[in-house]
């Protein structure tokens, strides 16, 4: 492909009036504050990992005992399959929460600590 060096290049630009006013206005603000999606955000966090502890329940092929913090608090997964997917859900989220803590003591240590 030949390009001439001398060829005019197009120029976008807001001169010459070459919009009409409403296609000016088009993107004008709104006044309305943008939501916030934190909410959002931690409910569908929380939904896909209870979704995931479900699944991990329905894969488990043997009958498992399971004691909420206290020895006489226990269960089995066959005779109550919810409490073992909230089991898995509370697992989960330690150890999730477990890492988080790690990677923020870690940058905390790793700024104190240049090399």
């Amino acid at each position: 492909m030949d390009v001439d060096g001398e060829a005019k290049k197009v120029i976008w630009s807001l001169q010459n009036n070459k919009r009409t006013e409403a296609e000016r206005n088009v993107f004008q603000p709104t006044g309305k504050k943008p939501m916030n999606k934190t909410v959002v955000y931690v409910l569908s966090a929380l939904g896909i990992t209870l979704l995931m502890s479900f699944a991990l329940s329905q894969f488990a092929t043997q009958s498992t005992d399971f004691c909420f913090l206290i020895e006489s608090y226990c269960f089995n997964s066959t005779e109550n399959p919810l409490a073992f997917t909230f089991y898995i859900f509370m697992n989960l989220w330690i150890l999730i929460l477990g890492i988080g803590m790690a990677y923020l003591i870690g940058k905390k240590l790793g700024d104190k600590f240049k090399i």
